[in-house]
C-alpha cells in the first residue's frame, strides 16, 4: 500500500511528538532527581539513550528543554488537581489537596528548586508558575460559581496558594508533621480565607 505524502508526514510529525513526549517525561524524572545546573546536556541525553546532537534536534538548549519539562510538571499538577473532583464537596476538597501533595512529594527537589532555587529567579519558569497558579484559583472559583470575584475574594484565594506552598516547603525540609494533618490544615485554611471573603461554602469537614 502506497502512503500518500500527507499520511507520511502526519505519521512523521506523530513519532517525533511522542518522542519529544518520552523525552519530557524523563526529564521530570531528571529534575525530581537532580537539579537543573548538576544535569549537563550530555547527562540528559545519556540518560535517554540518544546522541547529543539529537536531543538538540528537539530542544536547542539546556534552558529550553528545562522549561518544557517544567511547563509539562505544570500541566501535570493542574490536569491531577483538576480531575479529584467536579463539585464543592469535603471529599472533592480533600482529593484535591491530595492530589496537589503526591505530585510535590513526587517532584520534591524540583518543586523546591522551583520555589526557592535558581528556578524561581527565571521570569519564564516564573510565568509558568505564576499561570500554574491562576489555573488552581479560577477552578476553585469556577466551582464556587464565583467569577469574576471579588478584590477581596481574589486576594484571599491567591493567599491561600501561597500558604499551602509554603506549608508544602516546610513539610518537605522538616517531615515533622503527618501529611494528613497539613493536608486538614490546608483545607481548613481554604475555608478560613473564603469565610473572611465572605464566601465560604456549606461544607462541614468534621
Amino acid at each position: 500500500m502506497t502512503i500518500s505524502p500527507r499520511a507520511a508526514r502526519e505519521r512523521a510529525r506523530l513519532q517525533v511528538d511522542e518522542r519529544r513526549s518520552q523525552l519530557l517525561e524523563l526529564g521530570l524524572q531528571l529534575f525530581a532527581e537532580r537539579s537543573v545546573d548538576e544535569l549537563s546536556i550530555d547527562d540528559i541525553a545519556r540518560a535517554a539513550g540518544i546522541s547529543k546532537g539529537l536531543l538538540y534536534h528537539y530542544f536547542p538548549s539546556k534552558r529550553a528543554f528545562f522549561l518544557e519539562v517544567v511547563r509539562a510538571a505544570a500541566g501535570h499538577l493542574v490536569d491531577r488537581t483538576s480531575a479529584a473532583g467536579t463539585e464543592v464537596s469535603p471529599v472533592a476538597l480533600q482529593d484535591g489537596l491530595d492530589a496537589y501533595l503526591d505530585f510535590v512529594e513526587q517532584n520534591a527537589r524540583s518543586f523546591v528548586a522551583l520555589m526557592r532555587g535558581s528556578g524561581g529567579s527565571d521570569p519564564e519558569v516564573l510565568e509558568i508558575v505564576e499561570t500554574t497558579r491562576r489555573s488552581i484559583a479560577d477552578r476553585i472559583l469556577s466551582l464556587l460559581g464565583r467569577q469574576p470575584p471579588t478584590p477581596l475574594l481574589r486576594t484571599a484565594l491567591r493567599g491561600w496558594i501561597g500558604l499551602v506552598e509554603a506549608a508544602s516547603l516546610d513539610w518537605l525540609e522538616r517531615r515533622d508533621l503527618p501529611r494528613e494533618e497539613l493536608r486538614a490544615l490546608c483545607a481548613q485554611m481554604l475555608l478560613a480565607a473564603l469565610t473572611a471573603a465572605g464566601a465560604a461554602p456549606v461544607i462541614d469537614l468534621d
